[in-house]
């Protein structure tokens, strides 16, 4: 039955879900996943999703054993080729509570602002490519990842260093 119920308010098929399901051992907790909001000359830097085409912030799940900003730093490193600090926390989302599409997991989202260490990449990342964007150039995004409303957030954040952190 938590199959069908699964499988009926997500993207997945009655199959993957119980396929997911089956892996779930101990008690349902969310999955936390790390964001990194980097700027430079007032762009944001984002990234092009292979899976779904669009673009994101740099992020994804944080590891077993791994600081949430650590997870950041490393996440940016793979899916940009940029090495960034992060100096400080943007936001705690619930990710249900911010507009993005149904998932199988219950997510919260950290996003910290970072600061780039080297002006120049790595070549070999994970992404279809990353690049800085304006603020009102935005282009279409994953919206499994990030919404237009957070990219404005985040924006604004940038432009007022005492701006408070976003928390649900």
């Amino acid at each position: 039955m938590a199959s069908e119920i699964l499988s009926a308010h997500s993207t997945g098929t009655l199959e993957e879900a119980a396929e997911l399901l089956a892996l779930e051992r101990g008690p349902a907790t969310p999955k936390v996943d790390v964001r990194a909001a980097v700027f430079r000359d007032n762009r944001i830097l984002l990234v092009k999703e292979p899976d779904e085409g669009g673009w994101s912030v740099p992020g994804g799940w944080a590891d077993v054993g791994e600081s949430p900003s650590e997870a950041a730093a490393r996440e940016t490193l793979e899916e940009s080729g940029y090495r960034v600090k992060p100096v400080r926390l943007l936001a705690a989302y619930d990710r249900d509570r911010r507009g993005h599409p149904p998932m199988a997991y219950h997510v919260y989202k950290l996003v910290y602002l970072c600061d780039i260490l080297d002006e120049v990449p790595r070549s070999d990342v994970d992404t279809d490519g990353a690049r800085f964007f304006g603020e009102q150039e935005i282009p279409e995004l994953s919206v499994t990842r990030v919404t237009t409303t957070q990219i404005s957030r985040f924006f604004e954040q940038h432009r007022n260093p005492n701006s408070p952190t976003d928390f649900d």
